[in-house]
């Protein structure tokens, strides 16, 4: 079997199971037959077993099975909204569809995400091996090029870009984008990542990219009118966000976070349809950006 159509049966068996919770073999056979993959024919339990241990290897999601021979996700934190697993069998699931649907290509629009592939790869093996890189970096508005040394943490995918966390000597972590990184080097200086470090968790307290623990954390809490009750509530700005009252004609949600400049630009950006009600310096910010906006 082609290497495409078994990649299609492990996005199948992890997104089938993760559904309904836990399935019996017999049950997600039924499932199975009902789909244009299995030409009538039965997922055996030797084939199932292999598809299994594929989806651990490759994805790192473990299928259990309970003590009423149900099937289910052992590990299902892997599969968080910004995990990499998750971000991986969404890409395929949507690569999936999208290659079935044969003549209408011109019809299915996708957004680019624009990164150097080698620049990427070239990262994840330093990540790997633990070694720094020499980065030549030319930021907005600079007239020239700079040069750094970086030990490399963490990749994040955010807004269509690819960006780097990394530690800058004695300076401490900077965030660089990958598309504005001219040329990368592999040194052979290696660097220890500490065993306390925690990807999701470094974020966790941000927005989006932009990290600055000078920033104090807030309790920000924004009314949404409009179309934005809906949008807010199916597409939360950050995990940490509920609803804590509805109006009817506007929805009130409850945010905890450090409000550095991409979450203020967020705010921004939905207009009169968003307002701040808590705390009231974010809200008087926001207000003098939209007069200065207006007078532009």
């Amino acid at each position: 079997m082609k290497a495409a159509e078994l990649f299609k049966e492990y996005v199948w068996l992890v997104n089938t199971i993760s559904r309904a919770g836990a399935l019996t073999l017999r049950e997600l056979n039924e499932r199975w037959l009902r789909t244009d993959m299995s030409e009538g024919v039965e997922l055996s339990r030797s084939t199932f077993n292999r598809h299994r241990a594929a989806v651990e290897d490759i994805f790192g999601i473990i299928i259990d099975c309970d003590s009423q021979y149900r099937y289910y996700i052992y590990n299902s934190d892997a599969l968080r909204d910004e995990s990499v697993q998750n971000w991986m069998l969404s890409t395929m699931t949507v690569s999936n569809i999208v290659s079935e649907a044969r003549g209408l290509h011109d019809r299915i629009l996708l957004e680019l995400i624009p990164s150097d592939g080698e620049h990427l790869r070239t990262v994840v093996d330093a990540m790997r091996r633990s070694v720094r890189i020499a980065i030549t970096y030319r930021r907005y508005g600079a007239d020239a090029d700079s040069v750094w040394t970086v030990e490399p943490y963490c990749i994040k995918l955010f807004r269509r870009r690819w960006y780097l966390l990394c530690r800058y000597s004695d300076k401490g972590f900077v965030t660089l984008s990958f598309d504005r990184i001219r040329s990368i080097e592999l040194t052979e200086e290696t660097f220890v990542l500490p065993d306390d470090f925690d990807a999701q968790a470094f974020f966790s307290q941000y927005f989006g990219v932009m990290t600055d623990d000078r920033v104090p954390m807030e309790r920000v809490v924004l009314r949404a009118f409009g179309n934005e009750r809906y949008a807010l509530r199916d597409l939360p700005l950050h995990h940490s966000q509920k609803m804590i009252k509805d109006a009817g004609e506007y929805v009130d949600f409850e945010l905890f976070l450090r409000p550095t400049s991409d979450f203020i630009a967020q705010i921004l950006s939905r207009g009169r349809w968003v307002k701040v009600l808590k705390p009231e310096s974010i809200a008087q910010k926001i207000k003098q950006m939209h007069i200065e906006a207006a007078e532009n």
